[in-house]
């Protein structure tokens, strides 16, 4: 006779049998078909290409550049901008901003962020991080959030690209150290909001979330 706690048990196991056969019929096509993807990584590791990879189902995709529009008088980083233009289809609209909050919540097409890092740079320039003028972090505190509450929320496919700079070397100055403590929080926060995170190492993909699995 089969007693009243193993049909507890046997119930308890379909229950989370059921539950993990819904999670996997959950999560269908690829990261960027629909939701909000973070992909991170290092310098040169690839991390932009597969994000433009990952878009390139989209028939209309707006990319958001939220760095540094180039210069003469920085012609290596004018250079990485030209690169990432050519790689682009041609038929992508250009956005250079640094409200990404209102980009969100407006977006009526598929969006690419590159990147969250040099977004984050020119936004700590902005509050007067780099000087560390008064009042300083609880500015910044409230860009940050306002960013993340509209990643939430948002109503289009979005990719973010971010750098994952919390592996190397202490930072030798107070900026360093500024940036990439911010930026650490900054990216758990958009983790914590996203479909699927994914870490890009020397070109290899590092599934670390994927939309519909624990």
């Amino acid at each position: 006779m089969t007693t009243q706690p193993t049909r507890r048990l046997a119930a308890l196991v379909a229950a989370r049998l059921e539950a993990g056969v819904r999670a996997l019929r959950r999560y269908t096509g690829h990261p960027g078909d629909d939701g909000r993807v973070l992909i991170l990584g290092g310098v040169r590791s690839g991390k932009s290409r597969h994000a433009e990879r990952l878009c390139a189902r989209h028939a209309e995709v707006t990319y958001v550049a939220a760095g540094l529009p180039p210069s003469e008088d920085d012609p290596e980083w004018a250079a990485r901008v030209a690169a990432h233009r050519e790689r682009r289809p041609a038929h992508w609209r250009t956005v250079e901003t640094t409200d990404l909050a209102g980009v969100l919540r407006t977006a009526s097409d598929p969006l690419l962020i590159d990147c969250l890092g040099t977004w984050l740079s020119r936004v700590l320039d902005e509050v007067g991080a780099w000087r560390q003028t008064e009042g300083w972090q609880e500015r910044i505190d409230e860009r940050l959030t306002d960013f993340v509450d509209a990643w939430r929320s948002a109503r289009v496919p979005v990719i973010a690209v971010s750098n994952e700079v919390g592996m190397g070397i202490v930072p030798p100055t107070v900026s360093g150290r500024v940036f990439r403590d911010v930026l650490g929080s900054l990216n758990s926060q958009v983790a914590r909001h996203s479909d699927a995170v994914q870490l890009i190492v020397a070109g290899r993909i590092l599934r670390l979330q994927e939309r519909g699995l624990p």
